[in-house]
């Protein structure tokens, strides 16, 4: 199993859109997806996806019930844990919380190919604690230069206090492939000067395509809706690439929790 986690520096990126879509990019190609919508204060994957889920992580993390009873099975084949939105107390999970989820996360995910936290924007605990715990992440930025900045705060973040190497770079909202290029070469450039070997992989980019938000309004993933469209065309090379990648994987949840999310208990 993948564990994978999906954060941006900015709000507003697309960011739940995309997981939402590379789930069903995966599913597509035989790789059986859970997403844990980790941005647990403003959690929007189940509406984003028409779900109207009865229980969500409130109830886990109060004890009327466990993670596997909330987990959803969408129609499009993956599997989704939802969260919860406008409860201010979800934002800053206490360790007896982070300690409940971590003793239940490896019973979810079994048969599952990639686990993915969908986060929430900038450099928040929560954010840096599901960061540490997955064994790969991908950070997505825009083209705006506040998106860019935001993006490079926080790669600085994790690289500088936690020693993160491996992350990946999307770019949304291109004009074209090159412009993706290019703000990616910014930021590479930036973080080579600064901080030195981060390790940052160029993952792709996705065009500003109207498909996208006429998807978001009929509550599908653009994918299904208009698979061949120029976004899903991208979202597809995406989802390749990232099967190409195979970093070396060391143990599962339990391991990973166990080396590196001692640093946010």
């Amino acid at each position: 199993m993948r564990v994978l986690a999906v954060s941006s520096g900015k709000g507003g990126v697309g960011k739940t859109n995309f997981v939402a879509n590379l789930a069903l990019a995966l599913e597509k190609k035989g790789q059986h997806t859970l997403i844990f919508d980790a941005d647990l204060g403003l959690a929007n994957v189940d509406v984003l996806l028409g779900l109207a889920p009865k229980r969500d992580i409130r109830h886990v993390l109060s004890g009327e019930c466990t993670l596997k009873d909330i987990v959803i099975r969408t129609k499009y084949g993956f599997e989704v844990i939802p969260a919860s939105s406008g409860v201010l107390e979800l934002t800053r999970l206490a360790p007896s919380e982070k300690l409940s989820l971590k003793e239940q996360f490896d019973e979810v995910s079994q048969g599952v190919d990639f686990f993915i936290f969908d986060l929430g924007a900038g450099i928040s605990d929560n954010v840096l604690f599901f960061n540490l715990v997955a064994q790969e992440r991908i950070v997505i930025t825009t083209p705006e230069p506040t998106a860019m900045a935001d993006a490079y705060a926080l790669i600085k973040l994790l690289f500088v206090r936690h020693q993160v190497k491996r992350i990946y770079l999307l770019v949304n909202l291109i004009r074209d492939e090159q412009e993706g290029k290019t703000v990616y070469r910014q930021i590479a450039q930036v973080a080579e000067r600064f901080l030195g070997p981060v390790g940052l992989t160029y993952l792709g980019a996705i065009r500003n395509d109207p498909s996208v938000p006429r998807a978001v309004r009929q509550q599908e993933p653009f994918l299904h809706l208009f698979p061949d469209s120029p976004a899903s065309r991208d979202l597809l090379q995406i989802c390749e690439k990232l099967l190409r990648l195979k970093p070396k994987i060391e143990g599962g949840l339990e391991a990973l929790w166990s080396q590196r999310s001692q640093a946010l208990l």
